[in-house]
């Protein structure tokens, strides 16, 4: 937690009302994003319960499991989610854009993508393990299920991997949406709940967000969001209602416990809702849209696998897999981290307390500065900037500013409160700097050792060259007809 955000929070205890970390929203919100909410049946690692899934918040779809024990009811639950599911994700495959790329072939990318989003954490959780548990299936054979369940079981797994990437919003947990926006109150655990969460931002009139809070932890009043349920509910109300369907088998006691969910997930669909509306009370950052493409990209790419019959994803990645999946996941991390901060002055503000950024006026510039002789000379135009914030910064460090994006600067010398900048990218290609590259006498200007620029992909060996210190290549993947199988199966 960073000095802003604890700041933060003590305000939120003393005002009683969540206090904002953010001015824009840093994440993309679809025009129709699809809300979805699982139930698991408790002591069951991926035995679904019931969900509520829809784009509607008027009208969404219940999907009960009477019995989660019993493999059929799973996987006819599984096969009622893919009806619902699979439409939603086909249709925004149907329009794509043509994009052209630099030394390369241009391609198909599809204008939209799908966003899933969920109550909280374990909810993505439970969602990678519904698509591990359903993806290796198959239609024929023994346990054979509908052949629409192992196409399920691949789109979520691939939103599940892709969640994990810093920025990716393809499926998002509306705690995690509000807590990169709001403070509050209460711990980081505590955030967790959604209920207690939204009553922190946004009370009932006449409330504070503490007391509204407190109210919110009633699991009478808020259920759990899951995917949990509340275990007075599993003793006294759902516990009597599986067994009456076991023993009578009857539509009328499969309804008894569709009531049962149905009263617990309600509340919960009218909260997800509501912290969309909250999020999108927000304005979008400007680098919403990039992040937003990187996504469709990606979900174009997966469609395309699919198309070409590509197999399930493995279980486990292998060694150079792993490795390349860490790379690409850090760079997403730094540049996720420097968007969010050059779109936003109060994120910025956190590396300012630190000292990785700082803001000044500019007091002096030598926009002719060059190094080097002959063919070898150079621009490097200088600029000083006199600051009060604290400067932790060694001498060549790179920087970059949210004013002119793709520009770098190199730390000369720190003098006290004066900074001496040389910028060495991004102020033309010419003998004088491009107008307007080089900060003018008393404009203000904000610095940061943070930085957006293209990384080149690590260099790895191919998976056929792993070293025998990482397991050697992984042998090739041969179908067998234990794949389905898992230790919950």
């Amino acid at each position: 937690m960073s000095t802003l955000a604890a700041l933060a929070r003590l305000r939120a205890v003393r005002s009683g009302t969540a206090q904002p970390l953010a001015t824009v929203r840093h994440c993309h919100l679809s025009e129709h994003p699809m809300v979805f909410i699982p139930l698991r049946l408790a002591g069951e690692a991926a035995a679904p319960l019931a969900a509520m899934v829809g784009t509607d918040p008027g009208h969404p779809r219940l999907l009960v499991v009477p019995q989660p024990r019993d493999r059929d009811l799973r996987f006819a639950f599984a096969a009622e989610l893919a009806e619902i599911v699979l439409p939603y994700i086909e249709g925004l495959q149907k329009t794509t854009e043509t994009v052209e790329r630099r030394g390369a072939e241009p391609y198909e990318r599809c204008l939209d993508a799908p966003q899933l989003i969920v109550p909280n954490q374990g909810a993505i959780a439970f969602t990678g393990l519904l698509g591990r548990s359903t993806r290796f299936r198959r239609a024929e054979g023994p346990y054979a299920v509908h052949p629409s369940v192992p196409l399920l079981g691949r789109w979520l797994t691939f939103l599940a991997q892709r969640a994990q990437y810093p920025g990716s919003v393809m499926l998002q947990a509306a705690t995690a949406a509000l807590s990169l926006h709001w403070a509050t109150g209460q711990s980081m655990l505590e955030d967790a709940n959604l209920a207690s969460l939204v009553s922190w931002i946004d009370p009932p009139a006449g409330m504070s967000g503490a007391d509204a809070a407190r109210e919110a932890e009633d699991p009478l009043i808020w259920p759990p969001a899951g995917p949990a349920t509340d275990p007075v509910f599993d003793a006294e109300v759902l516990v009597p209602a599986i067994r009456a369907y076991e023993e009578t088998l009857s539509e009328r006691a499969a309804a008894r416990v569709g009531e049962a969910v149905r009263s617990q997930l309600e509340p919960t669909w009218r909260l997800v809702w509501r912290a969309i509306g909250l999020l999108r009370s927000l304005p979008a950052a400007t680098s919403t849209a990039a992040r937003w493409e990187a996504d469709r990209a990606a979900f174009t790419g997966f469609a395309a696998q699919l198309a070409e019959g590509g197999p399930p994803q493995p279980r486990h990645d292998s060694a150079v897999a792993a490795a390349s999946r860490l790379a690409r996941m850090e760079r997403a991390q730094a540049s996720y981290d420097a968007q969010r901060a050059y779109d936003d002055p109060l994120v910025m503000a956190a590396y300012r307390l630190t000292g990785e950024a700082f803001t000044g006026t500019v007091v002096a510039t030598d926009p002719e500065h060059t190094e080097g002789e002959g063919r070898g000379r150079k621009l490097r135009p200088l600029l000083t900037v006199s600051t009060t914030d604290p400067v932790r910064l060694a001498t060549g460090a790179r920087l970059g500013t949210p004013e002119r994006r793709g520009q770098q600067a190199e730390v000369v010398e720190i003098d006290g409160g004066r900074v001496t900048l040389k910028i060495v990218k991004g102020m033309g290609r010419g003998k004088a700097a491009t107008p307007g590259a080089v900060p003018e006498v008393g404009e203000r200007v904000c610095y940061a050792a943070l930085t957006d620029e293209y990384q080149p992909p690590a260099s790895l060996p191919a998976p056929e060259e792993t070293p025998w210190t990482h397991g050697g290549p992984p042998p090739e993947h041969v179908p067998a007809d234990d794949d389905p199988e898992e230790e919950w199966s």
